[in-house]
Parts: structure tokens; C-alpha cells; sequence
């Protein structure tokens, strides 16, 4: 298995693409699961059934590859290198360990390594995006009240 993430190619893009908007109408017509085909190299065909979580979730992947968005899967039990977590957050290594520090997100220890789960980062990011919104309806609120023509 190729492990090397790198950005599709305009033709994989396309294809990416064409194939999302085919499942998708797949999916809306035909209810709980679905059944494909695929042939090996060998000519051989494979028949397998695909339930909707799994389909819906391939579809999001096509999707993204097909807007040319590199994609990356990880479970939601999944444990995070505090690199893995700053770079979820787009924030530096540093000043992710100030929030485990700061006791702001949780965390376990393995020996001298901290680990933290998925879920507790996307906790915290969800509560970032909300309070910047909730800044955001703020100054709108006070641009209407200084009549600041916004």
C-alpha cells in the first residue's frame, strides 16, 4: 500500500469528481446499501455490498479528492501525536502543549509521550470555530449600533 499523500492530478480530480456524482445518485435512488462489481488485473470480478455509512463516507472522499483536496481518514477513537492534534488546529507544537498544560484539552501519557484523543481536539475545535462566530455576531451587532452603514 502506497502511503505517500500528495495532492490528485487534474485527470484523477475529474475522475474523482464524475464517479462522487454517480454514487451520490446511486445512493439517493437505492436506499440502505448497494451492491458492485470490480475486476482485478487478472479479469477476475469481485462482487461485494457496501452499507450506506460506507458509502456515504466513499462519496465524501471522491468529493474532496474531486475539489483536489488531499484526504486523510482517521477513526474517531484514534489517538493523536500532539504534532497530529497542533496540526489538526493549524497551530504550532508549542502552543498546543500550552493547551494540554493549561489543562484545556485533555490528554493521556504513553512513557514520556503525550497522546489525545480525536475527539477532544475536534471538541475544541468546534468550541473555537463557535466563539469566533459569537465574536463575529458581536462587532456586527456593534457596527449596526453605530450605524457604521454595514
Amino acid at each position: 500500500m502506497n502511503t505517500s499523500i500528495r495532492i490528485p492530478s487534474q485527470e484523477e480530480a475529474a475522475l474523482a469528481k464524475l464517479c462522487s456524482q454517480e454514487l451520490a445518485g446511486v445512493l439517493a435512488t437505492n436506499g440502505d446499501e448497494q451492491s458492485f462489481s470490480f475486476t482485478d488485473k487478472l479479469g477476475n470480478t469481485h462482487a461485494l455490498t457496501l452499507p450506506k455509512p460506507a458509502l456515504t463516507l466513499f462519496i465524501e472522499v471522491l468529493t474532496q479528492l474531486g475539489e483536489g483536496n488531499i484526504v486523510q481518514i482517521t477513526p474517531i477513537h484514534a489517538e493523536l501525536t500532539t504534532q497530529q492534534a497542533a496540526d489538526m488546529l493549524n497551530m504550532s507544537r508549542p502552543t498546543f502543549i500550552r493547551l494540554l498544560d493549561e489543562k484545556i484539552i485533555p490528554f493521556s501519557r504513553t512513557g514520556n509521550r503525550r497522546k489525545v484523543s480525536y475527539s477532544d481536539v475536534m471538541k475544541y475545535k468546534e468550541e473555537l470555530l463557535a466563539n469566533r462566530l459569537a465574536s463575529l455576531e458581536e462587532l456586527s451587532a456593534l457596527d449596526q449600533e453605530s450605524d457604521m452603514g454595514y
